[in-house]
């Protein structure tokens, strides 16, 4: 028979941390280096889309990784850092505007964790990507993990190495282009940022001008 749900309200919201059991099964199927893969940048008007892919030290991993959209900045910068001092490998990649206005932003993010993954100084044997897509042409097995950030402490360290890198990439972007406020809502479509575009139109390779906003507003392009 079909269990019954419950129909009174749980006292407190059990939230689910990253581990590294899916990790520790397939160490002992033989594939090891396990690579983390994930990106950060999907959503917003104007950046690159950033990827990161992490082999971590399973004698070492750092405590307190999570998806990175669950940790404060403080908790993502200290932690970024601590990854890069005890991982095993890591490797980034990014996909300007203009190369995910060549393709769509699905297609962009699985590249760039593709070449993400092949900037790895070590070859991984399992490379478990984020979401429900296996970037195509890897180098090694590949397994999709929906919520991997929420599941996988490889995935979860991948997820804030990517987020930190896009943040101070576009943290530089708000600094040579003060109208737009870039280091403050990193390219998403606040309200601030979509008076700035209206005010000053979109720049050249760094908005994405394949994203309905534009396709819809017509808006001229600046250099």
């Amino acid at each position: 028979m079909a269990r019954m749900r419950p129909d009174s309200p749980l006292l407190f919201e059990i939230v689910e941390k990253p581990d590294f059991s899916i990790e520790k099964k397939a160490i002992a199927q033989g594939l090891w280096p396990i690579a983390g893969m994930d990106e950060a940048g999907r959503g917003p008007l104007a950046g690159p889309v950033v990827a990161a892919a992490v082999v971590l030290n399973p004698n070492d991993i750092p405590e307190g990784l999570d998806d990175s959209k669950r940790l404060t900045l403080p908790q993502r910068e200290a932690l970024f850092e601590i990854i890069l001092a005890k991982a095993q490998a890591i490797g980034m990649a990014s996909i300007c505007a203009e190369g995910i206005d060549g393709s769509n932003i699905l297609r962009a993010s699985l590249e760039a964790m593709r070449r993400a993954l092949n900037g790895l100084s070590v070859r991984p044997k399992l490379a478990l990507a984020d979401g429900r897509d296996i970037p195509p042409g890897l180098p090694c097995e590949g397994r999709a993990l929906v919520k991997g950030d929420q599941r996988s402490q490889s995935i979860a360290a991948a997820s804030i190495v990517a987020k930190v890198m896009r943040d101070r990439m576009m943290t530089g972007c708000g600094r040579r282009h003060e109208h737009y406020g870039f280091e403050l809502h990193m390219g998403y479509a606040t309200a601030r940022h979509r008076s700035a575009i209206a005010a000053h139109g979109p720049l050249h390779r760094l908005h994405r001008v394949s994203f309905a906003p534009f396709r819809l507003d017509a808006v001229p392009i600046e250099d």
